[in-house]
């Protein structure tokens, strides 16, 4: 063994757990900021609802906003090289089971949904001042199109949308049976008091993705495009309907809790390099 590999190690499991407590606290910046402004949303407070991009464009209205979208594209990057260390290597240690395959199946899947969203802060950047709102609703329904016009188009936009109603439907599945506390290295008493912050925040995201995957398989069966929309724009539906104010402001809290538990996360998540990746294995 070369005499430099044991000084590699520390190296390589500093800047693995550095770049994935940067990410979960990007990500918590993301949501935070997201159910903060849905539930100014449904108090009239703010012209309306946001999702994670809703989140990204309002940053990029602030002052420093370039600077700040930045940092979190620089964030969420890092969260998404974790996600690949994770789906790819195995750095949680989930086994290749098929429950271990389905829990880095689905991290796999994220690290793809925070990587769009990574590269659309930079697209921000690039368009610093022009941002449009239903921006991002306008791109939703031109990849549709795109999709309608493939052979079995609306199938597979109906795919999409059952898809998308399987990650809400994962969520909420998550925040009632997992145990959120086993990954945290913290006292018991704190992980008792963050645990419910955990399943609060993923049965409100879950329930933000249900009205959004029915808007997609809508457009599949219909073969419109129009009813195609974006996190936000779905939970403006919601907040149309009868007592809507009082879903979104609850799905608005929902979101939050999940963004502060993204920063419990970054603060006392289990960080471990991925053993394939170990210098000494």
């Amino acid at each position: 063994m070369p005499a430099w590999l044991p000084s590699v190690l520390p190296s390589w499991s500093g800047a693995v757990e550095g770049a994935a407590r940067v990410g979960y606290g990007a990500r918590g910046f993301v949501y935070l900021s997201a159910g903060a402004l849905t539930l100014l949303a449904a108090a009239d407070r703010f012209d309306e609802a946001a999702g994670s991009s809703g989140a990204i464009g309002w940053l990029a209205r602030q002052p420093f906003g370039p600077l700040w979208l930045v940092l979190l594209g620089a964030g969420l990057w890092a969260f998404v090289l974790w996600r690949a260390l994770q789906a790819v290597f195995d750095a949680d240690h989930e086994g290749t089971d098929l429950k271990g395959w389905a829990a880095r199946a689905g991290q796999a899947v994220s690290g793809l949904f925070y990587g769009v969203l990574a590269a659309s802060v930079f697209e921000y950047l690039d368009e610093y001042g022009g941002a449009q709102d239903g921006a991002d609703a306008a791109e939703n329904q031109e990849k549709a199109a795109m999709l309608l016009a493939l052979p079995l188009g609306d199938w597979l936009l109906m795919a999409v949308g059952l898809a998308i109603l399987a990650v809400g439907i994962g969520n909420i599945v998550r925040a009632a049976r997992d145990d959120f506390a086993g990954a945290l290295a913290c006292s018991k008493a704190v992980c008792r008091r963050v645990t419910p912050l955990a399943r609060a925040g993923y049965a409100a995201r879950g329930f933000a993705y249900l009205p959004l995957g029915v808007f997609v398989i809508l457009a599949g069966l219909r073969a419109r495009v129009s009813t195609v929309t974006d996190l936000g724009g779905a939970l403006d539906a919601l907040e149309r309907q009868p007592g809507g104010d009082w879903v979104l402001g609850i799905t608005g809290i929902g979101l939050m809790a999940f963004g502060a538990f993204a920063f419990v996360e970054a603060r006392w998540r289990r960080i471990r390099p991925p053993r394939d990746l170990n210098p000494l294995d």
